[in-house]
């Protein structure tokens, strides 16, 4: 095929000998098989931000690095140079999460390398060797079902072990390679310690493989794997081989507002001390 403009300077500086065909075309890149020194790998073209909303990504972007001052200013004022650099800080987080990820022995694409806008990574296949399906392919039976739910809840709590929490995890972006599910697509990918938005988007993370998963499996729905992984967090008891019992019981307790405003007030009478105001 015509090599596409994009990955045309990856080709002329020898990273990329050939594109070999288009995978699939989405809202926020387009995706190719490309041939790399005889070795098929996938290319992630990112595609221009000019078409998406920054709005979109509030709930991802808190906690994130931005890396000066200047950058952080032109972000929060939305000029055309500080969108740019929001959109490099949109794709390098994909790429440092996957190298991250890599490390921590989470089952997603390994990747190679990334320049000109594009991610070069592992191209996932099944045992014939071909592209690997979604999971929103395949049809499971009960026992599949209950299996793969296992072993997803198992990437998401190694994930969250090595600090990070994908954000937007569903059917759509699990690719059930020869070796069992990769999880893919990571560029909204959440800082668990720095976001205060970590524990709801963990929570709606398992909800979608559950609510997935428990069209074949209707007994997974009746568990609360999500409270009790992000409890064990908090406590700072989560393990990568932990156990998970799907169990999780609420606290019974009420809230004392008012010993909360009390020391409310004791703080803010503090500091007017300090201040020398009082």
């Amino acid at each position: 095929m015509k090599t596409p403009a994009r990955l045309l300077p990856l080709v002329q500086e020898g990273q990329i000998d050939e594109v070999l065909g288009q995978l699939m075309s989405g809202k926020e890149a387009d995706i190719y098989v490309v041939d790399c020194g005889g070795v098929m790998r996938c290319a992630k073209v990112y595609k221009e931000s000019k078409n998406r909303s920054f709005r979109q990504r509030s709930d991802y972007q808190e906690g994130r690095a931005v890396g000066n001052s200047r950058r952080a200013r032109a972000m929060a004022k939305g000029s055309k140079f500080g969108k740019r650099e929001l959109e490099e800080a949109w794709h390098s987080a994909e790429v440092d999460a996957l190298y991250r990820l890599t490390a921590a022995g989470v089952r997603v694409p390994q990747p190679l390398f990334y320049d000109h806008g594009v991610l070069v990574m592992e191209l996932v296949a099944d045992a014939q060797g071909d592209v690997a399906p979604r999971l929103t392919d395949l049809e499971l039976t009960e026992e599949q079902a209950v299996q793969m739910y296992s072993v997803l809840l198992k990437e998401v709590v190694r994930m969250l072990c090595a600090g990070l929490i994908h954000g937007d995890l569903s059917e759509y972006n699990v690719l059930v390679g020869k070796d069992g599910p990769v999880i893919i697509d990571l560029p909204q990918v959440v800082t668990a310690a720095g976001n205060n938005n970590a524990r709801k988007l963990l929570l709606r993370d398992i909800d979608a493989l559950a609510l997935c998963l428990g069209r074949s499996a209707p007994s997974i729905r009746q568990f609360d794997y999500g409270n009790e992984i992000w409890q064990a967090y908090e406590k700072g008891t989560l393990d990568p081989d932990m156990k998970l019992t799907g169990r999780f019981k609420r606290p019974d307790h009420k809230a004392d507002v008012g010993s909360v405003l009390r020391d409310i007030e004791d703080a803010r009478q503090d500091a007017l001390r300090r201040a020398g105001k009082t």
